[in-house]
Parts: C-alpha cells; sequence; structure tokens
C-alpha cells in the first residue's frame, strides 16, 4: 500500500514538474528565438544600422538611462528617508502622496507636458501674449523634446520604484543600530550616509534596477519627445526597413543592457543581506524638525508629486471634461471593451502559469524546478518590443505547420490563428508580467504550512484535490493581489501591443499614443485618464504595505493575516 501511494506521489510530482517545465519554455521562448533569428542575415541593413543608426542609439540609451538612474535614486531615497525620519506638515499625506506618479505610465505623461511645454503648449503661448514675443528666436525655453527633458519627465514617474524598497528598508532597520549611530556623536546626516544608506543599498539597487527596465521598455515617452533609443530602432528597423533579423539583432544588444542591469544589482545586493539579531522592536524613533527645515521638507516632498501627478493629472482632466463629447466617441468604447478583456484574460492566464509554478516548486525538491522558477524574473526584465518580435516567431512557425497540416488533410487553410490575433498580445502579457503573479502567488503559499499538506494526503486527497480543495480557498487573496496586478499592468503595456495588435485593433493605450502622435492630444484626455484612474488601485494598496511593511510592527501581522499585502509586495518588488 505504501509503495503504491508512493507511486501515486511520484506521478503527480512529475506531471506537475513536467506542465511547470512547460510554462517556462514559453516563458523563455521569446527570448531563446530572438538569438536564433538574430543569427538570420539582415543583408545590407546591419551595415546600415552599425554605421548610421546605433552609435547614436546607444548614446542616447546609455545617457536616458544614467540620467533616469540617478535622479529616481535622489528623489526616492530622499523622500523616503523624510517622511521615515522625520515629523513635518504634511507628512502623513505625503507617505501615500509620493506613490500616486507610478499610476501614470511614462507614455502618457509624455503627451502631458508636450501639451503644456512645447512651443505651441499652453505655457509657452501664454508667455508669447503676456510679452508680445512672435517666435522661439525672441526668448528661450527648455526644449522639452531632447533627452534632458525625457530624463526629467520619465523620472518624475518613475522614482516610486526606488521610494518603494528605500522606504521598506529604512522602516524595517533596527532602531538600535541608528541609535547607536548617535550616541557615538554622529549628525543625522552622518547616520543616513554612514550607517541607513549602506544597510538600505541592496533596496536601492532593486529599486533602480525596475526604474532602468522601464526606462528601456519605453517607446511612447522616447518617440513623443524624438529620442531615436534602441526601443525605437527595434521598431523602426521591424515596420519602416522591413527586417525582421534586423530588429532581432538590435533586440539583443537591448537583451544585453538587461543583462548588465541585473548583473550590476545582483552585484550591488551580493553578501549584503542584513538581518536583525534581535526579536524586538520599537517604532522608530521620529524627530520632528524646525518650522524653516520642516517646510523646506515638504516642499521637497511635494515637487515629484507636483510634476509627477498633480500636473498631469490636471492636464488629462482638463482634456476629458472639455472634449468629453469626442472622447465618448465609439472608438473609446471599442478600446476600453478591447483593453478590459485583453488585460482580464492575461490576468488568468498568468495567474494560472503562477499557481503551476509555485505548485510544483512547493511539491518537488527537483533543483531544475527551483532552478526554472527564476524564469519568470528574467521575462520581466524583458522589454516589451524584444518580447513581441520574439514570440512573433514561434507563435507564426506553429500557424503555418498547422495551416499545412489542415491543407494537406482537408484542403482547409487556417491563416494565422494565433499570431494575427489578440491571442499573442495575451500571451505577450501572461509572459511579460508573469513575474508580478508569481511573486504574490509564492508568496501567499509560504504562508501555508507544509502540515496542512500532510494532512490533506493523509486523508487520501490527491495532490490536485488538495490544490483545489485546500489550497486555492486560502490563496484567494494572493491570487486577487497577483491578478490586479497583471490586470493593470496590462493596461498600461503599450510596446508589446502597438508590434502584436491585430489590423484595426486598438486599446486604450495604443489609442493614447496614436492620438497624441497625430497632435490630438484633446481627444487622447479621457483613454489617458481611465489608464490611470485603474491604475491608481494598486497604487493605494502600496500605502497600507509598506507602512505594515516592518519586522514586529501591529499592522505587518495584520497584513499577514490578511494574506493579501505581503503578496501584492511581493509581486512589485519581484526584482528586491
Amino acid at each position: 500500500m505504501r509503495r503504491h501511494v508512493a507511486r501515486l506521489r511520484d506521478s503527480g510530482n512529475f506531471a506537475w514538474s513536467v506542465a511547470a517545465s512547460i510554462i517556462s519554455l514559453i516563458a523563455i521562448a521569446p527570448v531563446l528565438a530572438i538569438f536564433v533569428l538574430a543569427l538570420q542575415s539582415s543583408g545590407d541593413t546591419w551595415p546600415h544600422l552599425i554605421a548610421n543608426v546605433l552609435p547614436g542609439a546607444l548614446r542616447r540609451t546609455i545617457e536616458l538611462m544614467a540620467g533616469v538612474g540617478a535622479l529616481t535614486l535622489l528623489i526616492g531615497t530622499g523622500t523616503a528617508w523624510l517622511v521615515t525620519m522625520y515629523r513635518f506638515p504634511g507628512r502623513s499625506l505625503f507617505q501615500w502622496l509620493l506613490l500616486l506618479p507610478l499610476a501614470i505610465p511614462t507614455y502618457i505623461i509624455a503627451y502631458c507636458y508636450l501639451e503644456l511645454f512645447d512651443y505651441s503648449g499652453a505655457l509657452q503661448t501664454l508667455l508669447r501674449e503676456l510679452f508680445g514675443w512672435h517666435s522661439a528666436k525672441d526668448y528661450w525655453f527648455p526644449d522639452i523634446r531632447s533627452v534632458g527633458g525625457a530624463i526629467f519627465v520619465m523620472s518624475m514617474v518613475l522614482y516610486p520604484y526606488v521610494y518603494i524598497t528605500a522606504r521598506a528598508s529604512f522602516l524595517a532597520q533596527s532602531v538600535c543600530v541608528l541609535e547607536v549611530s548617535r550616541t557615538l556623536g554622529r549628525s543625522a546626516a552622518a547616520t543616513f550616509f554612514e550607517v541607513a544608506l549602506p544597510l538600505a543599498r541592496p533596496a536601492l539597487a532593486a529599486g533602480v534596477a525596475l526604474a532602468l527596465m522601464e526606462t528601456l521598455n519605453d517607446i511612447g515617452a522616447v518617440e513623443f519627445f524624438g529620442v531615436r533609443t534602441l526601443t525605437v530602432a527595434v521598431y523602426d528597423t521591424w515596420l519602416d526597413r522591413n527586417s525582421l533579423a534586423g530588429a532581432a539583432q538590435i533586440a539583443c544588444i537591448m537583451l544585453a543592457f538587461v543583462f548588465a542591469v541585473l548583473v550590476i544589482e545582483r552585484a550591488m545586493r551580493a553578501n549584503r543581506s542584513y538581518h536583525h539579531t534581535t526579536g524586538r522592536y520599537r517604532h522608530l524613533p521620529v524627530d520632528t524638525l524646525p518650522r524653516g527645515a520642516g517646510w523646506f521638507a515638504a516642499a521637497a516632498c511635494a515637487l515629484p508629486v507636483l510634476f509627477g501627478f498633480v500636473l498631469p493629472a490636471s492636464v488629462l482632466a482638463h482634456d476629458a471634461l472639455a472634449h468629453i463629447a469626442a472622447g465618448l466617441a465609439p472608438e473609446f468604447w471599442d478600446a476600453a471593451l478591447h483593453s478590459l478583456m485583453l488585460s482580464a484574460a492575461a490576468a488568468c492566464l498568468a495567474v494560472t502559469f503562477a499557481v503551476i509554478l509555485g505548485y510544483a516548486r512547493r511539491q518537488t525538491r527537483s533543483k531544475l524546478i527551483h532552478t526554472l522558477s527564476v524564469v519568470p524574473a528574467i521575462s520581466y526584465a524583458v522589454p516589451g518590443t524584444v518580447l513581441a518580435i520574439g514570440l512573433l516567431i514561434p507563435l507564426a512557425r506553429l500557424d503555418n505547420s498547422v495551416d499545412a497540416l489542415m491543407r494537406s488533410l482537408f484542403d482547409l487553410p487556417t491563416g494565422l490563428l494565433l499570431s494575427g490575433s489578440a491571442f499573442a498580445m495575451v500571451l505577450a502579457y501572461a509572459i511579460r508580467f508573469l513575474a508580478a503573479s508569481f511573486g504574490a502567488v509564492e508568496a501567499g503559499l509560504s504562508k501555508i504550512s507544509r502540515n496542512t499538506d500532510a494532512a490533506a494526503r493523509t486523508l487520501g486527497a490527491t495532490i490536485g484535490e488538495t490544490l483545489w480543495r485546500v489550497h486555492l480557498p486560502l490563496l484567494r487573496p494572493a491570487l486577487g493581489a497577483a491578478a490586479l496586478l497583471v490586470f493593470v499592468d496590462s493596461m498600461k503595456e503599450l510596446p508589446a501591443t502597438l508590434l502584436l495588435r491585430p489590423f484595426n485593433f486598438d486599446t486604450l493605450a495604443t489609442q493614447v499614443f496614436t492620438l497624441a502622435t497625430l497632435y490630438r492630444y484633446e481627444e487622447a484626455g479621457l483613454s489617458a485618464l481611465t489608464i490611470v484612474a485603474v491604475s491608481l488601485a494598486p497604487v493605494l494598496l502600496l500605502h497600507g504595505i509598506i507602512v505594515a511593511g516592518r519586522p514586529g510592527a501591529s499592522g505587518n501581522r495584520r497584513a499577514a493575516a490578511s494574506g493579501v499585502g505581503t503578496e501584492a509586495a511581493e509581486g512589485l518588488s519581484i526584482a528586491q
């Protein structure tokens, strides 16, 4: 009897291992396809790219990433330290207001700033009317359509990645260490630079890495600002020069950037894991700043919120209300329905993949399965443009094989069933954001005692029955958090959507991009505002997660009991 039960257990583990391996292969297939496609000849396209396109694209990409990395690190770390360690006017509000820019995609804030600060924008038009200027030669104004403008604007919505990880790290630091530093005569500034900042270095590296990956993935903002990065070069090479092999070769360079960021981030964290030697925790001491310093701290926290959320949200609200009739055209409802259906399907598929991967890892001690669990993180790091190219190749070959088979057997052509339909978009979303759902599901599974598994198996339940009847009901909060993260990210995704969408098929993201490209900013307001409104849900949830994130805090115990906070934090901070 025992041998029979053991065989059933082994066969069940084998099935879960096979399923997890298939999902991991699906997730990594686009990257492998890129390398295979890059080995093909691109004719005279590659010499042209090397001579005329790549040098400038490489330089601008490096400048953009370096600038965004430095500015997000400065803003995110500084504001996180202020709201964590000091009391000043508006501190309780800024704790969650500083998260709001995360709800605005880079391509939306880019077109908002163009509408405000471009030559034909509201501000320059007002200045010309006030001072009687007639052309740009009569005055000087910073050029928003530049690398510097792109760095500033993108940093205003990407700094929350650093703020999230930095504040979580500061909240988790030991009071004893900080008090010892002050006892030894260190000032507050010296304690920050010599103690708190080095302790937070792994978290800061994770936050900056996330911001850099989003920068490399962006195609909308850089296109609006006229900054020809590697992402734009991939898009142009594929669609304008009709060279898929050339686009794949540029995509390989982008992957090199991705792996470089991951290696540097891992190196910053290597041998730098810190832990507490006591189980006793106290509230962090909060110093009250003097009146002048307090207002200065409030202004330092208010400026990122102003530039990252208030200004663009005001532009979107004005455009949406002023052109409500044009915004509510049938095209808007079609795009909204497409976004809703695609995002919901992607959320279901990503959560299903995550449950299979997480449960396979739980049920087996196989080193292969545990190694395959890093695939979601790799997929998340791959830019959407690269993912779209890599996904299109295997799907097109599968379509061709099915079409050839149906023609030979039934003389019935099937055409492009997968690569030419919305299925490709759903699969791309699921692969791209699998890391978020997997992190949430794995965190939820880690809270379920393995004694529960043993009790269910003792009562005769199979692995599948244990999952369905025991684990899934306990995982509902984690599954909800995972689905929410994937749903919102899919609503905002632009690069992969632009390249994979069928003809005459728009989502809210592509509609905003298309209208903004045609300088019809006002008509894009309602679609953009809808995306921002939907994206606010997980952002507001983050405030409670961060506050409850300190070990030993009562809020943390409540979050763990509810099963929502930690899972969402794991999903959002997957790179940490």
